[in-house]
């Protein structure tokens, strides 16, 4: 094994190594002064490589110095020693490595090529930061719940400062992809089921990861993945088959893409999944004729890691070669892990299979991203080891990710008004298998984060009260299975306490990749715990901790106060002692709709009317699209969210009855807090094409606002509808927009009533 300590004459070694670059002629020839345009001197560069040089380029693989988490993270492979890898770049048949462990290792392997190379073309280091590096946030479909971009831009900066000082010049998220089917473990990586805010969440992300420039030493490239309709996998299965029309395609899976690479993305992943008969990676149609020439995609493609290799599973490619040849030519320019490339691109350039113009134009684009991200500039611009340090878990981070926790927190339901809870006279039990603990707070996919760093619920809690004695805690139960003995010791804290908080719900590892669930219930261990609990009679609280839509029963869903607070990361007991004592009211609203069982996922509330709807109400009419004994309805739909106010909504009022061609309608509409206490309320405008000719949703949500109102305050909040704002895809596959009636409401949910109103469009 190499040995990894950096002395100080290591250090020297690699400021001389910096101080030669410097000095070089490739480094003169390869400025990129034109940040933006491809140096035209990268040709020339491009000339001097032999065809196994460019395949390197265009091959990126895990670092074999990675830290167990990593692993952990994607499949077993027999991968090389750190030392083989240090001189397979040395040889350059890398283009650079992810999920490393340091600034480090990565100083080690620059300076191995920087010295030993033939072409000193840097290293690019890449790395899966989903939400937080060092500083976990939360898990962005919990931050989507704050209906906030500007909040995602700001932690994805800040994971960006923390990222950057350790060495990381590319970051595999934001993760756009559309999740209408809760059973699929990755939606917790996304912005949820609506367009809208796939979009705007997207966009914010990339606009954070990469801020101004993508030279800043505080910033990385962003990847929007994956491309595309992953989220789409049939029955929520995750790599699933997906089968969709391009209709769907471009109306509902495609605008987050459009949005992040508008924002500046220059990086894209293919998806694992087919697409309609074609492996993603594999589709020329999606890669080179949308991506690049309908969309004007001038960055660069790389392969989720094995996507190539696998197209011979999906039965799509006869051998390694094929898919070598079938990936490359439908555009993906770098492949992830397998191998591949190095191995059997130049053999298929020797044989006329691939052109060599082909190969050129990919390592054009790669070497063009390097030297936009500054690597020509100064290969180490990144890695630096005081810094990274410095830049760990600062205090502002902390105090960011402790704001974006209690902004993410949905509270759904409050009767009574049993929250917040005093702080001081009453005694809590807090019970259940999350209620103390460090292991299941920063959620799937963390891959430098350390659990000891963050703050439990136990911990929160207590600090949160005046006399921390006046909590009692208890296990209760496993995450999925049975404490001997737990219930007993729950049942018993429970009838010494005043009230009750339930902590309950997935641990980490039951969301993210790989992680689709049958039923997304309580598991069954929890659900007796909740039982027992709630058959004492104190009033409960329930403290969801959840990476998707949970179908809710029994004791859970029965429960006076219920909260879903997600997987908040570093900050997650302080965050949520924060709303359960009311230091902060709840504001966030469900990006994903809580069905009332697992059996009716996919369940979105975009969904098409069918010729034959059950009316609006409980009433179930026979011969109606509905399940057995129960409404097509959510439990809890998309858009909702309570606050510690009491918020009514009054006189809607349109500018016209028509909007014109060229036009514009502003919808306005009261709101008024009848609560003793501020709120921060998200009206939400929904619009329904009545008639059009292509079928439309009940609902779309066309825009959102924050109002914050003081008790008794009321504001008359307005919203600008265009024409361009009612467009659709229309039949044949292309944006249409269509004369007729649309219905319009200004509403707290996607199934509320809020207050409503009709205009025309000429």
């Amino acid at each position: 094994m190499v040995d990894t300590r950096i002395s100080r004459r290591a250090a020297l070694m690699g400021a001389a190594t910096v101080g030669a670059w410097i000095a070089s002629p490739a480094r003169a020839l390869l400025q990129a002064g034109e940040t933006g345009r491809v140096p035209a001197s990268i040709d020339a560069l491009i000339a001097r490589m032999t065809i196994e040089e460019k395949a390197g380029q265009l091959s990126l693989m895990a670092s074999a110095w990675g830290g167990s988490k990593a692993v952990a993270l994607n499949p077993p492979t027999n991968g090389p020693s750190f030392e083989s890898q240090v001189e397979e770049a040395r040889l350059g048949q890398l283009t650079g490595v992810f999920n490393g462990n340091s600034a480090r290792m990565a100083r080690i392997m620059q300076t191995a090529v920087m010295n030993g190379s033939r072409l000193k073309i840097p290293l690019i280091f890449a790395a899966d930061i989903i939400h937080g590096h060092r500083t976990i946030f939360p898990v962005p479909l919990a931050e989507a719940a704050s209906f906030d971009p500007e909040l995602a831009r700001r932690t994805a900066e800040m994971a960006a400062f923390e990222a950057a000082g350790a060495g990381i010049d590319w970051n595999f998220a934001p993760m756009v992809d559309i999740a209408r089917d809760q059973r699929w473990g990755r939606g917790v990586e996304g912005a949820g089921e609506d367009v809208l805010l796939g979009q705007l969440f997207a966009a914010a992300r990339v606009r954070g990861f990469q801020g101004k420039s993508l030279r800043s030493t505080e910033h990385m490239l962003a990847t929007a993945k994956h491309f595309a309709a992953y989220g789409a996998a049939e029955a929520g299965l995750d790599y699933n088959t997906v089968d969709v029309s391009e209709r769907t395609l471009r109306e509902v899976y495609l605008p987050p893409f459009k949005a992040a690479f508008d924002a500046g993305a220059l990086s894209t992943m293919a998806a694992f999944n087919e697409l309609s008969g074609i492996p993603a990676t594999g589709s020329e149609w999606l890669m080179t004729r949308l991506l690049r020439g309908e969309w004007g995609f001038r960055g660069f493609i790389v392969s989720d890691y094995t996507g190539d290799e696998e197209m011979i599973a999906h039965g799509f490619a006869k051998d390694a070669r094929d898919a070598t040849k079938l990936a490359f030519l439908a555009g993906v320019d770098m492949s992830m892990q397998s191998g591949f490339y190095r191995k059997h691109l130049p053999d298929l350039v020797r044989s006329g299979e691939v052109p060599t113009a082909r190969v050129d134009e990919s390592v054009r684009r790669v070497l063009a991203m390097k030297a936009m991200l500054g690597l020509f500039d100064d290969p180490f611009r990144r890695i630096d080891e005081r810094r990274e340090s410095a830049r760990s878990m600062t205090p502002r981070a902390r105090a960011l990710a402790r704001e974006a926790g209690r902004r993410s927190i949905v509270m759904l339901k409050n009767d009574g008004g049993l929250l917040p809870l005093p702080r001081g006279g009453k005694r809590i039990a807090l019970i259940g298998p999350f209620a103390s603990g460090q292991h299941n707070l920063n959620g799937p996919w963390v891959i430098y984060g350390d659990d000891e760093k963050s703050v439990d619920l136990a911990t929160g809690v207590r600090a949160a009260l005046r006399n921390g004695n006046a909590l009692l805690v208890a296990q209760g139960s496993g995450v999925e299975e049975p404490l001997a003995g737990g219930i007993e010791q729950a049942v018993e804290a429970a009838r010494q306490a005043d009230i009750v908080v339930l902590a309950l719900g997935e641990s980490f590892n039951m969301s993210g990749e790989a992680q689709s669930r049958t039923e997304i219930i309580v598991p069954e261990p929890q659900q007796r715990l909740a039982e027992a609990v709630a058959a004492i009679g104190k009033p409960t609280v329930i403290v969801l901790k959840n990476g998707r839509a949970l179908a809710l029963a029994g004791a859970v869903a029965n429960a006076p106060a219920i909260l879903v607070t997600w997987f908040l990361g570093t900050e997650t007991g302080h965050a949520i002692a924060d709303v359960l004592f009311g230091a902060y009211g709840p504001s966030a609203r469900l990006p994903v709709s809580f069905p009332r069982v697992s059996g009716q996922q996919p369940y979105y509330y975009a969904h098409k009317p069918t010729g034959r709807p059950n009316p609006r109400g409980e009433k179930l009419e026979e011969y109606k699209a509905h399940f057995r004994g129960i409404t097509n309805t959510a439990l809890y739909p998309f858009g909702h969210g309570l606050t510690y106010g009491r918020i009514e909504y009054s006189d809607l009022a349109l500018s016209s009855p028509q909007l014109a061609a060229n036009g514009t309608i502003e919808v306005r509409a009261r709101v008024t807090n009848r609560g003793r206490r501020p709120a921060e309320e998200v009206m939400q405008l929904y619009i329904r094409d009545k008639a059009a000719s292509v079928t439309r949703p009940v609902r779309e949500l066309k825009a959102f606002r924050r109002v914050a109102l003081q008790p008794g305050q009321s504001q008359t909040v307005r919203f600008r509808l265009r024409p361009a704002d009612l467009a659709f895809i229309g039949r044949d596959n292309r944006p249409v927009i269509e004369p007729g009636t649309f219905d319009v409401w200004i509403a707290p949910s996607a199934e509320a009533d809020g207050v409503q109103g009709t205009f025309t469009l000429a």
